[in-house]
């Protein structure tokens, strides 16, 4: 039994599960917005709710646990990187295939039982959620591939209620684009001297960091003018007027944290970006309820 957890906790460390706290609130958001508009209700069902997760977990397993795969040769010389599992030998290369195999199949199987269109997309997304791990080591649009992948999430949230894409979603998933691609700008200042050694296109490592600073501003202001016109274009009410306002104040303070101190840096990313998903989800919640 103490095995089992063991592996479990390794496996843990391995996808970051924690992370799962960006996408979700983001995918629930449009399925709320969508119930609304369909059924005249945010209740979007048992079912819808129990798939929805598998869905995102899976999804997000399978993208992380590709990561992993596919970064061993980079991690193991990065000092932030050489002690994750993939890299110290805690979790093999087969079991990582088999895992990431397993999430990419219950990911299709979920979006079968969802709706022909989600099945449909379930396949090119995949190939999108692993196309940032490959995408890093020829271009500096890898930032903006890793906004995409999350950015899917409202996408996934609408079509698996309404089997449909509609414009307010669209506007929802540029500006989680924007939003994920600007944090992650200021992540990868960390990796930034090593990602110029081993000769990686990063936007710190090409640009530098005052030019990765103003990238991440514009990315975010980008988010803001997005999630604006999504509220518009959804025709909600003030509380998810408010959400955009706190969304606005949140990535101010995750800029001033990290301009002011580096090493802060996780404190922005994962804690102030966390909040702002949930606090969001909770804005929109109360505006359709």
């Amino acid at each position: 039994m103490q095995k089992f957890f063991s592996i479990l906790k390794d496996i843990n460390e391995l996808i970051m599960f924690k992370h799962s706290i960006f996408s979700l609130p983001f995918i629930f958001i449009a399925m709320i917005v969508s119930s609304s508009e369909i059924n005249e209700t945010p209740w979007f069902g048992w079912k819808l709710l129990v798939l929805g997760l598998i869905a995102a977990v899976s999804a997000r397993n399978f993208a992380m646990s590709f990561n992993r795969y596919a970064d061993r040769d980079i991690d193991k010389h990065n000092p932030r990187t050489a002690n994750r599992p993939s890299v110290d030998g805690r979790v093999g290369n087969s079991n990582m295939l088999i895992f990431i195999a397993l999430n990419g199949l219950v990911f299709i199987l979920t979006a079968y039982f969802i709706n022909t269109l989600a099945l449909i997309l379930s396949f090119p997304i995949l190939v999108i959620l692993a196309g940032y791990s490959i995408f890093k080591r020829f271009s500096s649009y890898a930032h903006l591939v890793l906004g995409v992948s999350l950015g899917l999430a409202p996408i996934a949230g609408v079509v698996a209620v309404s089997e449909s894409v509609s414009l307010w979603a669209v506007l929802l998933a540029l500006g989680v684009m924007f939003w994920v691609a600007g944090f992650d700008l200021l992540y990868s200042l960390q990796d930034m001297d090593y990602d110029k050694e081993k000769g990686l296109f990063s936007i710190p490592s090409i640009y530098g960091k005052e030019a990765t600073f103003f990238i991440s501003r514009l990315f975010h202001g980008l988010t803001i003018i997005f999630w604006l016109l999504f509220v518009i274009g959804a025709d909600l009410g003030v509380w998810a007027y408010l959400g955009v306002f706190f969304s606005g104040i949140i990535l101010l303070m995750e800029h001033k944290i990290v301009i002011k101190d580096f090493t802060k840096i996780d404190r922005a990313f994962f804690t102030l970006n966390g909040y702002l998903g949930i606090m969001f989800f909770i804005m929109i919640f109360i505006d359709r309820i």
